[in-house]
């Protein structure tokens, strides 16, 4: 009988340079996405996955984003008197019960993999997830949900997956694909960051993982790759080598690179149109900006 997925690691312990000078003392998962932090979009979707335990893997300068989750007596009293029971509600769904989150340091910078591993003595022998809060995923159905239902007939390694130009391929882990079977891939192999003309497929590896606890014995025998760092593909890819099963899987969604400027506006601006208070003022916006720009050409 497959285990239950019921525990995922947020890796989060990056210092969004990226983001200076927001990032000096506002941690990156903090940065909020129209009006909610990254890192809420994805607890709610691990929620929606059935988590029911949450490892955080911080560094230093991380402590905002502990009390983020913590609960706010006097603001929720606040609010209480005031009777704005809609604002208390969205409240409530940030606090987490005693217990449902462990942090856990990682004291050197030395990859995705190395932060990975810092959880193992919380994993146990139980197959987890790992969420990047950095790729946020618009979806009818949350991506991690997707997964753990997939995960559910296929067991073994899941990575989501999505297509990219070619010529962007060796930002990302590449999928070599064994056998295509619509929405999950066999996979053959695992290629960080490729050059583009030897990425082996367009299939990239996007930041959500279900793992069997073999990955972080591997992860305690691999040594730096690509970058200098740890690499958590290289951990799944001894897998493969060993005869055990990885999937890709191609979630129904639209995922935003939220840890780039770009894709952090762009996230903005579809998040922002989705929502039904937003929608009719910014897209009006949105209509006249374009407006007035295609004029001044």
């Amino acid at each position: 009988m497959k285990k239950r997925v019921t525990k995922a690691i947020f890796p989060v312990a990056g210092m969004g340079t990226r983001f200076l000078p927001a990032t000096k003392s506002v941690p990156k998962e903090i940065m909020t996405l129209v009006d909610r932090p990254l890192i809420q979009y994805a607890i709610d979707e691990a929620r929606a996955a059935g988590i029911k335990e949450f490892i955080f893997v911080t560094s230093r300068g991380k402590s905002a984003l502990e009390d983020y989750f913590d609960n706010a007596p006097e603001l929720e009293n606040t609010l209480r008197k005031k009777g704005k029971t809609e604002l208390l509600e969205e409240l409530k769904n940030t606090n987490m019960d005693s217990g449902a989150i462990a942090y856990i340091r990682q004291h050197k910078a030395l990859g995705l993999g190395h932060a990975v591993w810092c959880a193992r003595r919380l994993v146990h022998n139980e197959p987890f997830a790992v969420i990047l809060p950095d790729d946020v995923i618009a979806a009818e159905k949350p991506c991690l949900q997707q997964m753990v239902e997939a995960h559910e007939e296929t067991g073994g390694c899941m990575v989501a997956a999505m297509e990219v130009p070619e010529d962007k391929a060796s930002a990302y882990g590449v999928i070599d694909i064994k056998e295509d079977m619509g929405s999950c891939v066999s996979v053959k192999g695992l290629v960080e960051k490729p050059p583009a003309d030897e990425a082996p497929s367009n299939l990239a590896v996007i930041g959500r993982y279900i793992l069997t606890p073999k990955v972080m014995q591997n992860l305690n025998k691999i040594k730096t790759g690509s970058g200098g760092e740890i690499q958590l593909t290289d951990a799944i890819d001894a897998e493969l080598r060993e005869g055990r099963d990885v999937f890709g899987y191609r979630f129904r969604g639209q995922r935003f690179d939220c840890g780039s400027k770009a894709g952090f506006l762009q996230a903005t601006v579809a998040f922002g149109l989705a929502r039904n208070d937003l929608h009719v003022e910014f897209d009006s916006y949105l209509r006249e900006l374009m407006s007035m720009r295609q004029a001044a050409q």
